[in-house]
């Protein structure tokens, strides 16, 4: 039977980590096979808002979005999703973050 963790932890919550509840259930009796993780690993992503969507002179697809990531100024994103609008929150990844299959956000320049 497979089940997450987090359902788990909705009917009993001990305040230990992952490893040892599965150590503890092992000696409860129950056979653990696997631990497996529902998600990738990713880091540098953050909850940013949009605050002005532009589009980009050189393309027809893409928009240039100024968003908050908590810096001090906005960060500047060039995006293609046709439903991005002012005041919508995303997930920005942002440079240095390393997404699932180690892909990295880098600084480029796009068509010019």
């Amino acid at each position: 039977m497979q089940f997450s963790e987090a359902w788990l932890r909705e009917l009993v919550n001990p305040a230990i980590d992952t490893q040892a509840l599965v150590e503890q259930m092992t000696m409860a009796g129950l056979e653990v096979d696997s631990v497996n993780p529902a998600a990738a690993e990713f880091s540098g992503v953050v909850v940013a808002q949009v605050v002005s969507v532009t589009a980009h002179p050189d393309a027809d697809k893409l928009r240039i979005c100024q968003v908050e990531v908590g810096a001090d100024e906005p960060l500047q994103i060039v995006c293609g999703a046709s439903n991005v609008r002012e005041g919508l929150k995303i997930p920005a990844a942002l440079i240095g973050a390393v997404l699932p299959g180690d892909f990295k956000i880098k600084k480029s320049k796009l068509r010019g």
